[in-house]
């Protein structure tokens, strides 16, 4: 789903077109909040000595600029903005960043790349190792002779840590969505159900209330399957006797919401509300133990303290949660050995759980703001 504008913003082509379209908007400034992202971009770039950086990945490329187009390079200089994409997103460029220089590629190539690089005589080009792969990276660093590519892993990642107001917003509104879905999707269950129906019902009912799309695939998992932390959705059937894990999120306006929670059609087996009392005991500590300058290894050391005491320390096999924003996994990591220190406008998963093979499992998660003085819990479901 693409934003939509309300007006067009004229431009100016070039004189020479052959090389592929190259536009130049009249939109000379930035406007927020991408002016104060460039300006960051650029401080880091001084401070490694670059005098480009190469954007990649989609998610990155729409925080700076705001360009959603699946085909899409920035490239960011001391003083230009340039976005490298092809006809088909030369529309949505002009809506989504006027204030760029617009290239439309006629094809895509390290030597159209390449020739962005010596138009602005560039010697160092920072860029991410993990958004390129062994193939385009050798292609590019030949094409881009005698500019040199400079490896930064994370280095906007880095920057998206911190949400500020708008990205906050925007994750509150996800959550608002996959919540009332849920909310819908529960008084729909009952025995006899599929766990690929209510995954699908779940993407429905999300589409419906204004998401773009889910997340990530749904995980719905009955009774037994439960007891597999990222299964995913087939044939079992909802029983009275057997709770369903599901684990689901919204995406609007590219910022995702992340839940998981258990839902009982009917009794609860002792030792599942055993184990379920257990799992919330931890994820309300866990939760209840962020503030800024912790470490998101501190923030698990709580849960699995709390689960391990109870003797099932290893059924709980991954991290108690994760960072996230424009995509679902983002830092910091909040699992062992993580030194990351949370920061105000950090967003986190806190998602402690217990698998018992052959019988099932529970897991409890919430999106967790850091706070100047403690956190918020940013969803609202009760768990």
């Amino acid at each position: 789903m693409m934003p939509t504008a309300r007006k067009r913003v004229p431009i100016a082509c070039n004189e020479n077109p052959t090389k592929g379209v190259a536009v130049k908007n009249k939109m000379k400034t930035i406007p927020a909040p991408h002016r104060e992202r460039v300006a960051r971009l650029r401080a880091e770039m001084q401070r490694r000595k670059l005098d480009g950086y190469l954007v990649q990945n989609r998610m990155d490329q729409y925080w700076l600029t705001g360009f959603t187009g699946e085909d899409g390079f920035v490239l960011v200089t001391a003083r230009q903005v340039v976005l490298l994409t092809d006809g088909r997103f030369d529309e949505a460029a002009d809506i989504e960043s006027p204030w760029a220089r617009k290239v439309l590629r006629k094809v895509r190539t390290p030597e159209r790349t390449a020739q962005e690089f010596r138009k602005y005589k560039l010697k160092r080009v920072g860029f991410d190792p993990g958004h390129l792969t062994v193939a385009e990276y050798n292609g590019l660093r030949k094409a881009a002779r005698p500019a040199r590519l400079v490896a930064v892993p994370g280095a906007i990642l880095d920057m998206r840590l911190l949400k500020d107001e708008g990205e906050v917003a925007a994750i509150r509104e996800a959550l608002r969505v996959a919540e009332k879905a849920f909310t819908r999707v529960v008084k729909w269950i009952k025995p006899g159900r599929t766990e690929r129906d209510i995954s699908a019902r779940l993407a429905y009912e999300m589409q419906c209330l204004g998401a773009q799309e889910v997340a990530f695939p749904s995980i719905v998992a009955v009774g037994p399957n439960a007891s597999l932390p990222h299964y995913e959705p087939g044939n079992g059937v909802v029983r009275n006797d057997q709770g369903i894990l599901i684990d689901w999120g919204a995406r609007v306006n590219w910022y995702v919401s992340d839940l998981t929670r258990m839902v009982w059609p009917g009794h609860v087996p002792p030792l599942m509300a055993k184990i379920q009392s257990i799992v919330k005991e931890a994820h309300d500590k866990a939760i209840e133990f962020v503030k800024p300058g912790v470490t998101a290894h501190q923030v698990d050391a709580v849960a699995r303290r709390v689960i391990e005491k109870a003797g099932y320390g290893p059924q709980f096999g991954h991290a108690t949660g994760h960072g996230m924003g424009l995509d679902g996994h983002e830092a910091p990591r909040v699992g062992k050995g993580t030194k990351i220190v949370l920061k105000p406008g950090m967003v986190i998963t806190v998602e402690p759980g217990i698998y018992i093979p052959g019988k099932g499992g529970v897991r409890l998660e919430d999106d967790i703001l850091v706070t100047e003085t403690g956190y918020k819990v940013l969803s609202t479901l009760p768990c």
